[in-house]
Order: C-alpha cells, then structure tokens, then sequence
C-alpha cells in the first residue's frame, strides 16, 4: 500500500439527511484518507452543524451557489497528493480510497485520472438501472467526447493535474462540472481510467425529481458539450428523449415498480 496522501472534497448544499451517514462510511474506510473537506454551499439546516461534529472534517464556505463552484472550492482547498470527489448521499465501500492509493501507486498513473461506476440505493431493480446508468455516463460520453468522463460521486485526479487544469475550468451552473472536468483534463494530455470493478453507493436523485426538474437535469448534459464546442452534443437529445417520454410519471423507480406489478421504493 502506498503511502500518498488522499483528500476528500464533498460538496453540499442544505444534506441535512444525508451528511451524517455520507462521513460514517468515510470514517470507516480502511486506507485513512489525509483530510476530508466539506464545502458548504450556503446550506440554510444543519448540514455544516453536523459536518463540524466529526473531528476529521473540515467545513469551509463557499457562498456562490452551484457545484462547480462548491467543487472548485474543495479543490483548491486540499492539500493532499491525490484530490478525490464524491457527493453527499454516497455511502462509500470500506475500501473505496484503498484502491484509489493502490492505484496512484503505479508509476503509469501520474497522466491519468480515475473514476468508477454507480450503484443506485433508491430504485427497484438497482443493478439494472445501474447499469444503463453507467453504460450512458461512461461508453456514451466516450463515443461522443472520444473519451471516458469523470463522474463527480467517484472520482479521483492528482493535484498537479487539478492545478494544470485551474485557470480552465468552467463556474457554471448549467452544466456538469464533472464533465467539463473531464473535458480539460482531456485537452491537456490527461487519460481518464474508468474502474469497472468500484461501485459508489448512491441516490438517482431525477428519479424522484419530478417532470421539470429530470429535464433540467438531463439538459444539461447537452449544454456541457456545446460550451466545449463538442459538435455531437445533439446527439445527447436522442438519449434524453427516449428515457424523458419512457417516464410518465416522472420517476424512474415508480415506472419500473409499475412496470413490474410492485410498489415504488421510497426513502
């Protein structure tokens, strides 16, 4: 096992609900990371109260609305080898940055960045939703970007390339951060590794949206690639289409439940 220094950054924004079992399951990792960090968004409950309650946490503010901000935040914050990003209602498996450390170990990692896969806790059928999650955040991003994106409940890059990256990024609020991310890394020479294996327990927060709120969603996907003059960006609406009408009522768990004769999951 090596010896880096891994910095967790966790960008939140009124998780009241969730903070507290999102630092248990950083707490129980096996491979201790240097320093957790979280970024409170201007969260009007408890969430920076109990974040403060967990000695191994620092609570630091950013006012301006948005993850991108939030996460650039947290970024530059860190002072470990190896800045890592999950979301708030991730439940993290115990050894989560132990193969994070194993694999910045390797002396071909330096040029890379890493990422691994979701597991949904909130829906019927979780490993099939699951599934074509991670088969349209990865494979397809790959087809229409050229190559694998970072998603932003698991993710991992070493503070040199953050700090290539910096003067870069794009503080937006109508777009994914993780992908923008991912996208100048990419234009600086840097390989994104997808780790098919690790899966981050999460919630699929759209299924339970609502109409509105899933298509703003799922519109900003597209508007990421546009702002990156990414030309197949259209090719994003006949993905959102399909899965935006295949949802009459507006939740993905409650369709599937319907689907399948059984009651909807709700947390």
């Amino acid at each position: 096992m090596s010896e880096l220094r891994i910095s967790i950054i966790i960008p939140a924004y009124n998780e009241e609900r969730y903070i507290a079992r999102c630092l248990d399951s950083v707490a129980a990792q096996v491979y201790e990371p240097y320093e957790v960090i979280v970024v409170d968004n201007g969260s009007t409950d408890k969430t920076a109260a109990i974040a403060r309650q967990y000695p191994f946490v620092n609570v630091v503010s950013e006012p301006r609305r948005g993850r991108a901000f939030a996460q650039t935040t947290g970024f530059d914050t860190a002072t470990g080898d190896i800045v890592a990003r999950i979301d708030v209602d991730a439940i993290m498996p115990t050894d989560w940055t132990a193969r994070i450390a194993d694999y910045f170990a390797r002396p071909d990692a330096a040029q890379t960045a890493w990422t691994s896969g979701a597991l949904f806790y909130n829906v019927r059928l979780p490993h099939l939703v699951s599934y074509a999650y991670n088969g349209m955040a990865f494979w397809v991003n790959r087809l229409l970007t050229g190559h694998p994106t970072l998603w932003g409940s698991s993710m991992a890059l070493t503070r040199p390339a953050w700090l290539a990256i910096r003067n870069q990024v794009c503080c937006l609020r109508d777009l994914h951060e993780d992908l923008d991310v991912s996208i100048h890394l990419s234009r600086k020479g840097y390989r994104i590794v997808y780790d098919r294996h690790t899966k981050m327990n999460v919630e699929l927060r759209p299924a339970y949206a609502g109409q509105r709120a899933a298509l703003a969603y799922m519109q900003l996907w597209p508007r990421a690639l546009r702002t990156h003059d990414i030309r197949t960006w259209p090719l994003c609406w006949l993905f959102i289409v399909p899965i935006f009408v295949g949802m009459p009522y507006y939740n993905i768990s409650e369709f599937l439940a319907r689907l399948f004769g059984r009651k909807p999951v709700k947390q």
